[in-house]
């Protein structure tokens, strides 16, 4: 069995269940993988405040990757490293979401905004990611092809019916690989699990990648193996699978 140093797990749709909670099974796990000296990294699309409470309801000692890798965080608080949006390209995008009707909302590095007027000028904060929710297809198929074309940006989901932004090059891949070299680690000592579209660069650069039960179907196919849904302690499952070679 490869040997793991270190789990990168999304949370909405992986660690979490439906209701927002980190099941025993999946705290027991994660607390078995700690007490073998492996490092376990949230590594999320969420806010770093968010993240943070989850952390230390997790007792997490190791980095937190937020805002799909635009922000890594070390376990005292400190920032590593952040990679903002263009704040022309954001008030482009915002536009953009007027024009076609969509719910947008973004991330800056004081707060989350969730749509209506953006509070003071675009250009008064630093952007870490912005997003579109809608529900129709070509709307949406639309605004992903115009964000594409642009060359500038990343483009990925969290759910099946939003579009996440965050600037070129940023990704929780690239943010895992930061703090790997912050540890003298490398990807292929990572065990990587998610289940939407912002987790495929990590589920491939990882030494094993593993898509959730529940995962869109693009995650599914680039995982090394699938565990079982988020209701059903997936994370749990995984990390006996691959850590404690328990299952």
């Amino acid at each position: 069995m490869k040997s793991i140093k270190l789990i990168a797990l999304d949370m909405d749709g992986t660690l979490l269940n439906r209701d927002l909670e980190v099941s025993r099974a999946n705290r027991e796990a994660i607390h078995l993988a700690q007490q073998k000296g492996v490092h376990v990294v949230l590594s999320t699309g969420r806010f770093i405040a968010s993240t943070r409470e989850y952390a230390r309801s997790l007792r997490l000692t190791s980095y937190l990757v937020t805002s799909n890798g635009a922000e890594v965080w070390d376990a005292s608080g400190k920032l590593w490293h952040r990679r903002a949006l263009s704040s022309e390209l954001v008030e482009w995008m915002y536009r953009m979401g007027e024009q076609y009707r969509t719910r947008v909302w973004g991330a800056t590095a004081e707060r989350v905004w969730d749509g209506g007027a953006i509070p003071g000028s675009v250009h008064d904060h630093k952007w870490l990611k912005f997003g579109f929710d809608t529900e129709k297809d070509d709307v949406r198929n639309t605004i992903w092809k115009k964000l594409v074309e642009t060359g500038e940006l990343e483009v990925s989901n969290s759910t099946p019916t939003n579009i996440e932004v965050n600037a070129k090059g940023v990704s929780k891949a690239a943010a895992l690989e930061t703090v790997c070299r912050q540890l003298n680690f490398s990807m292929d000592d990572v065990l990587a699990v998610g289940d939407s579209l912002n987790d495929v660069a990590m589920i491939r650069s990882a030494g094993i990648g593993v898509a959730m039960g529940n995962a869109q179907e693009r995650v599914r196919e680039a995982a090394d193996w699938v565990t079982v849904t988020n209701e059903e302690d997936g994370v749990a499952t995984a990390i006996h699978r691959w850590v404690l070679g328990t299952r």
